[in-house]
């Protein structure tokens, strides 16, 4: 579990957030949503601990985040950026085996257990046929799937992600968030990602945590749905949002 006390966030004297009590639990997929600018990145980075906390207190099962080595942190947390990987000349196997880096340091070589994470990694990522292909020859939604495979090899039971599911085609959101959904379950991590597809991750979410002008509602999907804060958030003139489907609609006028 990863318990947020008090926790304000932003950079330098610039405060983002502040006064975050929250949780995440082992076993969940969280969506966080917000408007863009309301600060999603800069939490995210802060529990990756990328940047320092302003105030309050990240604990990963009771332990201070800003305690931990970075020996430590990379045995806790896996990340996966929004940024496309610009690798060229690197086989799909290779990159995932860089996820087994915590434990072989970054020249060491992989023994047969390491391969064995690796396999199975890919496996459940859906990607071992692309084993032997070059990063560079890939779709943007299989490069997103080796990366998320890299960060299932680190072995860490949380995995965080900044919207993984940019740049991707309806479909391939789909079996993007599915997939994760499938890992928090299958592999009791907590995976806490954010994005910007509301309806996707109202659906598919066990929890959401939705940021608004300095403010963190958390709960299930249908809490947030029935408390009026999805409502607020996504309605505007033409747009409605149906709280018992949780679909978001649109008004077009002819």
């Amino acid at each position: 579990m990863i318990t947020l006390q008090n926790l304000s966030t932003g950079y330098g004297s610039h405060v983002v957030m502040q006064g975050i009590n929250a949780e995440l639990r082992q076993g969940e997929l969280v969506s966080l949503l917000g408007p863009n600018g309301v600060g999603k990145s800069t939490l995210l980075r802060t529990l990756s601990a990328f940047q320092p906390a302003l105030a309050g207190d990240i604990r990963i099962d009771g332990r201070p985040l800003s305690q931990l080595s970075i020996r430590e942190r990379s045995r806790l947390i896996g990340v996966v950026l929004t940024e496309r990987t610009t690798v060229q000349h690197m086989t799909v196997r290779s990159m995932v085996g860089m996820g087994r880096t915590p434990y072989t340091g970054f020249w060491g070589g992989l023994d047969e257990e390491d391969r064995r994470v690796v396999d199975d990694a890919m496996q459940k990522t859906g990607i071992a046929h692309l084993q032997h292909r070059h990063i560079n020859t890939l779709s943007d939604g299989e490069r997103q799937k080796v990366m998320i495979a890299k960060a299932v090899a680190q072995e860490t039971p949380i995995i965080l992600l900044d919207e993984p599911t940019a740049f991707l085609d309806y479909p391939s959101k789909v079996d993007m968030m599915r997939m994760l959904l499938s890992l928090a379950h299958g592999m009791q991590k907590v995976i806490f990602l954010s994005t910007h597809d509301v309806e996707m991750a109202l659906q598919l979410s066990d929890r959401v945590w939705l940021m608004e002008d300095g403010h963190l509602t958390t709960g299930t999907p249908r809490q947030l749905a029935q408390d009026g804060s999805i409502t607020r958030f996504v309605c505007r003139e033409g747009v409605s949002f149906d709280t018992q489907s949780l679909t978001i609609q649109l008004q077009v006028n002819a």
